[in-house]
């Protein structure tokens, strides 16, 4: 999936998708960005993984020490360059499971709207990272799809594909929580079971929040 959002699903397409989503999917997105802001307690070192074109990253300024956003798409960071407003962030074209950081120098790493998923890397491998970045006393904030978002979910991946931002969705695959498109690209989504298994492989101090009825957020204390 990180070559298909890097190479089919990034930029203006990226932007699309959410010019076009239904009331219940803007909802969802609003929610998980107040709950994030919830979570920053004054000004903070702020890393975002994934951070698209800048979608989120413009709500952080105002709660940001210093602000950084990454991504795996060139197109991604390019636009993001665009719109944000020039010295409030500093963005990079870097793989998450890989970063360019020093360990401890970010007191908040967001990963969220399902980038535990959508990056396509090891999860395993991406939490560990985000926490060797991050500082002691900061937190790590991921987010998936829950279960009980699932109808609203495919109702905006079928808009998408409508626009041809996505392939035909392949109804016949598309089940339990995963969105199959017919051009190769997935979406899944990431449980509870299946958080509770990793945080508890890594050791991790974390608190599962399911917010919105729309995000289910895995909060990991470093």
């Amino acid at each position: 999936m990180e070559n298909y959002y890097s190479e089919n699903l990034s930029g203006e397409r990226l932007r699309r998708c959410y010019e076009i989503a239904p009331p219940r999917a803007r909802q969802y997105l609003e929610a998980e960005i107040s709950y994030v802001l919830e979570q920053i307690d004054g000004k903070a070192r702020i890393l975002e993984l994934g951070c698209g074109y800048g979608r989120v990253l413009w709500h952080l300024i105002p709660r940001a020490e210093r602000l950084v956003g990454i991504d795996i798409s060139w197109d991604n960071i390019k636009l993001a360059q665009q719109t944000l407003p020039p010295g409030k962030c500093d963005l990079a074209v870097m793989d998450a499971t890989k970063l360019g950081f020093a360990r401890g120098v970010f007191d908040i790493v967001l990963c969220i709207q399902n980038g535990i998923c959508a990056f396509g890397v090891d999860k395993r491998d991406l939490v560990t990272e985000a926490i060797r970045v991050a500082g002691q006393g900061g937190c790590l904030l991921f987010s998936t799809y829950s279960d009980r978002f699932w109808e609203h979910r495919l109702a905006w991946f079928e808009l998408q594909s409508r626009e041809g931002l996505v392939g035909p969705i392949d109804y016949e695959a598309t089940r339990n929580g995963t969105i199959v498109c017919k051009d190769g690209f997935r979406a899944g989504r990431f449980t509870r079971a299946d958080w509770t298994r990793l945080c508890e492989l890594l050791g991790l101090r974390y608190k599962l929040v399911e917010v919105d009825e729309s995000s289910l957020f895995c909060r990991i204390s470093v």
